[in-house]
């Protein structure tokens, strides 16, 4: 069986985006969702709409977006709004949070390894594919943040992110905190595969190496970069691309490299990896293939 390819390019430009993603052959049909990450109101890392503009275009999407689980600027839909309106977000593509209103939709996830089901905003049944652009960088709970958490995490509505921290228990706002790590990395697997599984061969996936922060975009006061830009990757496998970046990672001389990792290995992050693999998501063994 062939290895997945990942296309990698160091150019970060908004035209080597659309050239990368044009090397997948991969035609997305009807109306596409683009999962984004909004970036929460004070973050000065996350990728900003300008940048993604001409991708965005190139596939007619609508940008998507949910609500988050924790407090801040993004937890309501007023206020996500508000946040994507002076993001710039709406100033420039359709957007659509897509669990603004309830009832969630339900994914089901019968060989989930922690939980079998998967809240997800119900709007996602207004999209026959999707894009998924994320940018990879570390993360405070996850260890880093690349497609599978974008899968999960990102189209999960907000009862869902709250479900899959919580590891398929309806817990407090605490308790998503005081989960056993492992556990809640294999339940973002299992709510990955669901939205793979959901959208079939119709989706495909690029992931930006810039602003490598050991922090996320959702939070509001997140550290630095720590290391030089890497590039940009597109495949249509999550797993593939997820690996693949946390490869370039870990083959780098950049003198920040040691502390990106350290996050990434203090939360075991190499485990959501291995365990959406296990699901059959997606391959740890990839072709990297460079493009100019």
């Amino acid at each position: 069986m062939d290895k997945p390819k990942v296309y990698f390019t160091k150019e970060l430009t908004s035209e080597a985006v659309v050239k990368i993603y044009q090397k997948l052959g991969r035609k997305l049909p009807g109306k596409v969702a683009v999962k984004v990450h909004s970036g929460e109101e004070g973050n000065q890392n996350y990728l900003r709409p300008e940048f993604l503009k001409p991708m965005i275009e190139y596939v007619n999407g609508t940008v998507v977006e949910c609500n988050t689980a924790y407090d801040g600027e993004r937890n309501t839909t007023e206020k996500h709004e508000k946040l994507m309106a002076n993001h710039k977000w709406s100033t420039y593509f359709q957007v659509d949070i897509m669990d603004s209103e309830g009832p969630d939709k339900v994914l089901e996830i019968p060989n989930g390894q922690v939980i079998k089901e998967n809240y997800v905003g119900k709007n996602l049944d207004n999209y026959n594919s999707m894009l998924v652009l994320s940018h990879f960088k570390g993360h405070p709970m996850g260890g880093y943040g690349g497609a599978l958490k974008q899968l999960s995490i990102g189209v999960a509505s907000s009862k869902g992110k709250r479900y899959i921290h919580c590891c398929g228990n309806n817990g407090t706002y605490e308790d998503m905190f005081h989960q056993d790590q492992d556990s809640f990395l294999e339940a973002m697997a299992d709510a990955a595969s669901s939205v793979v599984k959901y959208f079939g061969d119709n989706i495909a996936y690029i992931n930006i190496m810039c602003n490598m922060s050991v922090d996320c975009d959702c939070c509001n006061v997140a550290e630095d970069p720590c290391m030089q830009d890497i590039g940009i990757l597109a495949s249509t496998d999550p797993v593939a691309i997820d690996q693949a970046c946390i490869d370039l990672v870990t083959k780098s001389d950049d003198p920040g490299r040691d502390h990106l990792l350290e996050r990434i290995n203090s939360r075991h992050g190499i485990h959501t990896i291995e365990a959406a693999a296990k699901l059959g998501i997606g391959s740890r063994e990839y072709e990297l293939i460079e493009i100019d």
